[in-house]
């Protein structure tokens, strides 16, 4: 994940109605060995967070498969992910941190902290009450929210760089197939600001990451199997005694 990162950048121009937008198509490319004169990374990741502080939205690769983000703070933007997926508007989004002490800021934690460092970073969706701080025009039908630390170091780098959290769901249209390719969602990308080509995500199972509910005291209960099932509940029941909650839904 830390590897040195070579940076190549492809400049695109697509038309929407009256305005023309710029998509910068970005590409992370992992240099073979011993090769010098490479970057950091840090070009795409300046580029990156321009775009979403100007309330763009953005396709990044996870640990899990293609995300579309914005900042979850920004009410427009979120609106703006919605209108680009298709999105049906009482289906929550997913926020995004770069460090576990950040969840803390944005909701309500009821489970010990090194269960958090034991699933995070990693392929799971954690959903906790939120907090006061967040955006009340992010899922405002529930007092839930689910805060994922990817295992993927640009991302996380991108969150911390942002100093606020993430809105992020799949790069797809809604209720089509998740994307483990930037090409995949080709369709997307003159609706996108830029888009951060890391390559084929390496499981491509396409399953997502597993979601997990423990809003309740010594309770979980999973919302989505996701690809991370099997060792996220024995990790909540074996290690910190957890029991199946199926009686409270998001």
């Amino acid at each position: 994940m830390n590897s040195v990162i070579k940076v190549a950048a492809e400049m695109m121009k697509r038309s929407s109605s009256s305005t023309e937008l710029h998509t910068k198509v970005l590409r992370l490319l992992t240099p073979a060995p011993h090769q010098g004169g490479h970057t950091d990374g840090a070009e795409i990741l300046r580029c990156t967070v321009k775009a979403l502080k100007e309330g763009h939205v953005v396709a990044v690769p996870t640990d899990t498969i293609y995300g579309l983000a914005c900042l979850a703070q920004n009410s427009g933007a979120v609106k703006r992910i919605y209108g680009i997926k298709g999105r049906n508007g009482h289906k929550p989004l997913a926020i995004c941190v770069g460090e576990i002490h950040d969840i803390y800021k944005y909701c309500k934690v009821k489970v010990k902290e090194e269960l958090l460092g034991d699933l995070l970073p990693g392929p799971v969706t954690l959903v906790f009450e939120r907090s006061e701080v967040l955006n009340t025009d992010l899922n405002p039908f529930t007092s839930l929210v689910g805060v994922r630390i990817p295992d993927h170091a640009f991302i996380r780098r991108l969150c911390q760089m942002c100093g606020e959290p993430l809105a992020l769901t799949s790069a797809n249209i809604s209720s089509h197939t998740s994307t483990v390719d930037v090409h995949e969602f080709q369709e997307l990308w003159p609706k996108l600001a830029v888009v951060v080509d890391g390559g084929p995500i390496g499981d491509q199972n396409r399953l997502g990451s597993t979601v997990v509910d423990l809003s309740v005291l010594g309770k979980y209960r999973v919302i989505r199997p996701g690809c991370a099932q099997s060792s996220t509940v024995d990790v909540l029941e074996r290690k910190y005694g957890l029991s199946e909650d199926s009686e409270n839904d998001l």
